[in-house]
């Protein structure tokens, strides 16, 4: 049972850190209540977003949810709900602040003997390592055991991103950091020669242009980072490609492994697939083999996505995401959030002294 628990813990601690970049603290922080929703003002397409607490820079920010995330993130809840529906109440202990936090639905929590705790950082890290030793994975280099952090998946996300094309102080925003030199550092799987001729790239910018590189994102740039993920969406479902990539297939959805079909679309997809099978049946009796094993390809596609359809609407579960909320909404939750916070931090001090 331990084993299977550790197992457990162990994968969704690696999905999401390396899904969202999140440092460890803020991932122990994210609770139900910490998914909320966006409506695109040009589609009214809902996007599901993930609040990531002030943590070490204090600064609250939102992270989309993608398709692989909202996965992960459904196993989970549906792991650690009661039977009735909600995720239980725990509380848990703020090592920075050296105080324990008051209750709430934490997603990283476990039941230990007869009650629920969350789980710690020692806990993280412990299911983490044994995750590796089960595992068996060695260094190619030397040999050794492989020996991962929780903080080595924030740099793999970095450079994942940073490489598939997202611009570094869009990059910066999304992980959190105050200076864009600490997400450039974040150099995981870089090659020598392309860190050195993108830092060239940079001193050759600012030494032109030195008031407007290594910015905030302005308003403009982040509607159209938000803007991505609407042509996103295809007649069949989503596409997953990462921000600023072009489509590498020509646009046949239904072959390509970043196409997420959509549910409300089964009848349709079925249908492409019956009208294949029919096409592929009028070029074998033509002789038109190599249409044929075209045909073939993305009669292949299309059963695959009918398989995924299928596997995920049998474990299908409602993440019970916060409806979109208006500015003065989210303004006035905010506020009520700083004042219990502030509240608790005073009542733990006050507890402390006498």
């Amino acid at each position: 049972m331990q084993e299977e628990e550790y197992a457990f813990w162990a994968w969704a601690g690696v999905e999401v850190l390396r899904l969202t970049g999140v440092r460890i603290e803020e991932l122990l922080e994210t609770s139900h209540h910490s998914l909320v929703q966006y409506r695109l003002p040009t589609s009214g397409e809902i996007v599901p977003l993930l609040q990531i607490a002030p943590s070490k820079t204090d600064a609250e920010r939102l992270l989309v949810v993608s398709p692989e995330l909202a996965e992960v993130l459904s196993t989970i809840i549906s792991r650690i709900r009661e039977p009735s529906g909600p995720v239980p109440m725990v509380p848990a202990y703020d090592w920075h602040e050296c105080m324990w936090m008051p209750p709430a639905p934490l997603l990283f929590q476990r039941r230990f003997r007869t009650e629920r705790r969350a789980i710690s950082h020692g806990t993280v890290r412990k299911v983490l390592k044994a995750a590796l030793a089960d595992a068996g994975l060695v260094d190619p280099a030397d040999g050794c055991p492989l020996n991962y952090t929780p903080h080595d998946f924030r740099r793999l996300f970095i450079t994942d991103a940073v490489m598939n094309g997202l611009p570094p102080h869009i990059a910066q925003v999304i992980v959190g950091h105050r200076d864009i030199n600490v997400t450039l550092g974040y150099k995981a799987v870089y090659p020598d020669e392309a860190i050195q001729a993108h830092l060239a790239f940079l001193a050759r910018r600012r030494s032109e242009r030195p008031t407007e590189e290594y910015r905030a994102p302005t308003d403009e740039e982040w509607e159209e980072f938000l803007g991505h993920f609407e042509p996103r969406k295809v007649s069949t479902g989503l596409c997953g490609r990462a921000y600023s990539t072009p489509c590498i297939h020509e646009h046949a959805c239904l072959r390509c492994p970043m196409h997420w079909p959509d549910p409300a679309q089964h009848a349709r997809i079925e249908e492409i697939r019956d009208n294949l099978l029919a096409r592929i049946d009028e070029a074998r009796r033509e002789g038109s083999l190599g249409e044929v094993e075209g045909l073939q390809i993305s009669l292949a596609g299309a059963n695959d996505k009918l398989d995924q359809i299928d596997r995920r609407s049998r474990r299908a579960v409602d993440l019970g995401i916060l409806s979109p909320r208006t500015p003065q909404q989210t303004k006035i939750t905010r506020v009520r959030l700083q004042t219990d916070l502030a509240q608790s931090r005073n009542d733990a001090r006050l507890t402390a002294a006498s």
